[in-house]
This record gives structure tokens, sequence and C-alpha cells, in this order.
């Protein structure tokens, strides 16, 4: 056999790597779907108060109703996917977020309102820890972390669409409460622009097969082989599958809730612990306030509707960039350094945001107002808090979330955390229209600055660097 031949024979069964890209880019579709739920809500609170007539604690669990269902989706979408599958949950994602998307634009209520976007926090829930999960569990460890940064960038990407997408609506109604087309207002044809994106996620999601260490986990050994054959080819997908085998065979039984405490101590293992401290420091520095109060803090300090729309999409653009960066930085220098580097930058820049804050006045309506200078920096200083965000603890804290978890407890471990990120998510984004009242802009920001300082610690004392290992070498 000529060297050319014997070359094509190894390409023939080696690692499928256009596969892999492909079927880790669907799940990354739910992705963009979370961010665009999550995003979209942005441009609609002003017709929200009018639609419905709420005032600010109304408002604000209008807003944070969502994240009521994301804490739920992700509880049980971590736990029930060790039972029927990760793409089985992002199937029902897919359907939550049709569901969710139409009925948020027809709603007359708040209560209907709350309902259906509750339902869209299924969707939002369960995709934030499954696609992390899916792309972890089939991509080979030397570009794991690129790939599962890739959701990230779906995610900003879905938040960048859904500022573009109400900018777009605003302006051409001339407002958010303007009507629009067939007599609708422009806010509820915010809500409906995510039908075409979920339609596709749900039809994509037929063409993935399903996770081979969930196929291993639940006794499915000779799909687990089939499939991790289409992935790494005949040679090393029989290696990977002995690998998961001896990764399962000291407690080999299928996974549960009760494998997240230690049975020699009788605690809560270590490892689940770190999880939920990175799930909860991501929400408890503010970035969603940016992501779902964007339209209103920008016009508490002077802007109008349009512009401060405008700097919404200038945001998302940034954002989608610094998640670029981690994507070409995440497999080279690591996920810790990532992390430690973005709490510090984070810290600096809502410092600044909050100085400048605090330097303002009120009008005789009660809005604050900012020198010249000082709304500069506030507008600079709260966008380098996006980048430092969005190169940091954005994408790789769901990287860690989806590899740093043994086989056994992944599932009932991503349920934890994910239930730990939504419920902080919720109390921050519940919590804002209050502040925002009580303290003001300077004290709710101070808050967000003080987390992020402390965010520092925590990773430098009790996060452990993934890169570069096999799901099969992590330790619980």
């Amino acid at each position: 056999m000529s060297g050319n031949t014997q070359a094509a024979a190894s390409a023939g069964h080696g690692e499928n790597t256009r596969f892999i890209i492909l079927i880790s880019l669907v799940a990354t579709i739910g992705g963009f779907l979370f961010g665009f739920d999550s995003g979209v809500i942005n441009g609609t609170v002003d017709g929200l108060k009018v639609a419905f007539q709420s005032d600010a604690a109304v408002t604000g669990f209008n807003v944070a109703s969502m994240l009521l269902g994301c804490a739920i989706g992700a509880w049980f979408a971590g736990t029930l996917a060790d039972r029927y599958g990760r793409r089985t949950m992002q199937l029902w994602a897919a359907l939550f977020f049709l569901v969710s998307a139409w009925g948020s634009g027809v709603a007359t209520s708040s209560l209907e309102f709350v309902v259906y976007r509750v339902i869209g926090g299924f969707a939002v829930g369960a995709a934030s820890v499954m696609a992390p999960a899916y792309i972890s569990e089939v991509a080979p460890a030397r570009y794991r972390g690129r790939l599962a940064t890739v959701q990230q960038i779906a995610i900003i990407s879905g938040l960048f669409a859904a500022f573009l997408s109400n900018y777009l609506l605003a302006r051409t109604a001339s407002s958010s409460l303007a009507p629009l087309w067939w007599g609708f207002e422009a806010w509820r044809w915010m809500f409906w622009a995510e039908i075409a994106p979920a339609l596709l996620f749900l039809v994509a999601l037929f063409f993935i097969p399903e996770s081979p260490r969930y196929l291993v986990a639940r006794g499915l050994r000779d799909r687990a082989a089939r499939v991790l054959a289409l992935l790494y080819g005949d040679a090393e997908g029989g290696r990977k599958l002995q690998e998961i085998d001896a990764s399962l065979a000291v407690d080999h039984h299928r996974p549960r809730l009760s494998d997240l405490v230690n049975k020699a101590t009788g605690r809560i293992r270590p490892i689940v612990w770190v999880g939920v401290g990175l799930a909860t420091f991501q929400q408890f520095v503010g970035i969603n306030v940016v992501f779902y109060y964007g339209a209103v803090l920008w016009q508490a300090v002077g802007f109008s509707e349009s512009d401060a729309l405008l700097i919404n999409v200038i945001s998302g653009a940034l954002s989608i960039g610094a998640c670029i960066v981690t994507v070409l930085l995440v497999d080279r220098i690591g996920r810790k350094p990532l992390l430690w580097v973005g709490s510090a930058g984070m810290a600096v820049a809502l410092g600044l945001v909050t100085w400048a804050f605090a330097s303002g006045g009120l009008d005789a309506s009660g809005r604050l107002q900012l020198s010249p200078s000082m709304g500069v920096l506030a507008l600079i200083a709260a966008n380098a808090y996006v980048i430092f965000f969005n190169v940091s603890w954005g994408p790789v804290m769901w990287v860690m979330l989806g590899e740093m978890f043994p086989n056994q407890i992944r599932g009932s471990a991503l349920a934890v955390a994910g239930l730990a990120q939504w419920t902080a998510n919720f109390l921050i984004t519940w919590t804002f229209p209050m502040l925002l009242l009580g303290i003001g802009l300077a004290g709710a920001y101070g808050i967000y600055t003080v987390a992020a300082v402390v965010s520092v610690f925590f990773v430098l004392r009790f996060v452990h660097e993934t890169k570069g290992k096999e799901l099969e070498q992590m330790e619980g």
C-alpha cells in the first residue's frame, strides 16, 4: 500500500472533526435562543408597563419571571438528561422556545405573560446546561474549550440579534409602544422574532446523535460504540469506549442525585460547591442588569430610547468580539487565568461606573443627570466591564461546568449548578428596579463591584484548571 493510500485510509478511520464541529454548532443554536430570549425583554420593558399597568415591583417580576423558569428548567433538565438523554432534553427546549415566543407576544395580562415567560425559562434553563454538557461529551479535549466557548458566542449573538431586532422594530414603528404590522405594537413583534430560529433548532436536533457518555451510563453500549466510531473512527472510538467504561466501573450504577454526596464523609462533594460558586458569582457581578435593563439604565442617565437601544447593539457587538478572543485563548492559556483576570478587570470597570453614577444629581423629574465627562466615563467603563465579562466569566463558567464534573455526577451536578445560577440571576434581576429606587444606580453598582472583587479570591483559592484533561480524568 502506498504512502498516500495509507494516509487516506488513516484519515478515513480517524476523527470526524467536521461532523463534531457541526453537531456542536447545532447544540449552540440553543445558546443563541438562550441569548435572544434573555435579551429581547430589554426593549419591551416600557411596553409591558403600559400594556399591563404595572408598578416597579410588578415590572421587575415580569422581567425576572423567565428566570424562575430557567432555574426549574436547569434543575430538571440536568437530572432528566441522565434518564432520557442530552438530545431529548434539547428537543423539549426547542418546543418550549416556540410556545414562549408566540405566547409572550399575544399576552394580554401580567399573569398570562408570566406563564409564557416561565415556559421560555424552562427552555433557556435546559439549553444553558445541556448545550455545554453535550459539547463537552462529544468534543476531544484538545479543542473542547474552544467549541464550548462557541456556546457563549451563540448566547451573545442571540443577545445582539435581540438588541438589533428590538432597535429596528422600535425605529420602524417610531417607538416600542407604537403599532407596527396588523395593528400589533412593536414590543409584541420583538417576541415573535424568535419563532424562526426556534423552528430551525427543533428541526436541526433530529440530525445529531445522542451523547455517547450518556449512552454508556444508561447501559446502551452498542449505540455508544456506533456514535463514538462516527465521531472518532473505529480504533479511537473503541479506546474512548474503554475509557468511559473504566471511569464508570468503580461505582457503576445509573446516575442519581445522591451521587453528589461523598459516601465516606456524608458531605456534598467539594467540586459541587465550586460549581455552585462559579454559577452564582457569574450573576452577582450584575451582568444581566446590563443585558435586561440596558435601555432603562441608559435612559436613566439621559439618553433617548433610540440611543439607549443603539448602545445595547454596540455592547452586543463588543461582547461577540470578546468571546472570539476567548476562543483563541481558552485552550492555550487555560480557564483559571481567564477567570481571575476577568474578575479583576470587572472590579475596576464596575468601580469606575459606580464613581461616575455617584457624581450625578437628580433633575426635576427625578432622573439622574451626569456631567458630559462622567457620562462618557460611565459609557466607556460599562462597555469595558461587558468586554471583561465576555472574555472570561461569560464563556469560561459554562465551559468549566460542562467539563469539570466526573461522568457519574455530571448531569446531577449541572442541575444543582444551573439551579444556583438561575436563582442568583433571578435575585439580581428582580431586585434591580427596587435598588434603583432605593439606593440609586451608584449603590446598586457598588454591590456588584464588591462581588467582582470577592470573585478574584474565589478563583485563586478554589478553582482548579481543566485545560487539556479528558472528561474521564475529572475527579470529584
